[in-house]
């Protein structure tokens, strides 16, 4: 018998979201938004890994 996991804080504030009426468009924004926040990150993290590595764009025309 596995163990139910917790819902984690952001399952918890989206069904929060979801429980109310929102209009389609409006939901398109907050997936827009979600993704241009995710895709900021993740090329942040990447810039910092190529700072540590010390990877230029040399490197990447390799």
């Amino acid at each position: 018998m596995s163990a139910v996991q917790p819902l984690s804080n952001i399952q918890q504030e989206l069904l929060n979201l979801y429980s109310s009426d929102i209009a389609e468009k409006d939901l398109l924004n907050i997936k827009r938004f979600l993704s241009k926040y995710f895709a900021v990150k993740a090329i942040g993290e990447t810039d910092t890994i190529w700072e540590q590595k010390g990877f230029s764009n040399e490197t990447m025309d390799q």
